[in-house]
């Protein structure tokens, strides 16, 4: 009988200080900030439209050789757009 004391003792003991261990690993989770600007989806979005827009302006501009080289300056104008805001934001907001 003291044999099944002393191992529920253990037991309880293990599973408090595991309960006490994660209740300090979630709340220093909770303080950490994410970047809003980063993300694929919004660098997706921010090239997909300078791509458009550049094909836009390249097709009025010079036809379909002018769409072809529009929508490449687009695609490296949106990609640069996002890594400047990606950037602009993580100065702006010190974690």
């Amino acid at each position: 009988m003291k044999k099944t004391g002393k191992i529920a003792k253990l037991l309880t003991t293990l599973l408090l200080s595991c309960l006490l261990l994660s209740m300090v690993i979630s709340a220093d989770a909770q303080n950490r900030r994410r970047n809003p600007q980063a993300g694929k989806k919004k660098a997706a979005k921010r090239i997909a439209i300078g791509t458009a827009i550049g094909i836009g302006a390249g097709a009025l501009i010079n036809g379909k050789k002018g769409a072809l080289v529009g929508g490449v300056i687009g695609a490296g104008s949106g990609g640069a757009y996002h890594v400047h805001r990606k950037r602009k934001a993580r100065r702006h907001h010190r974690y």
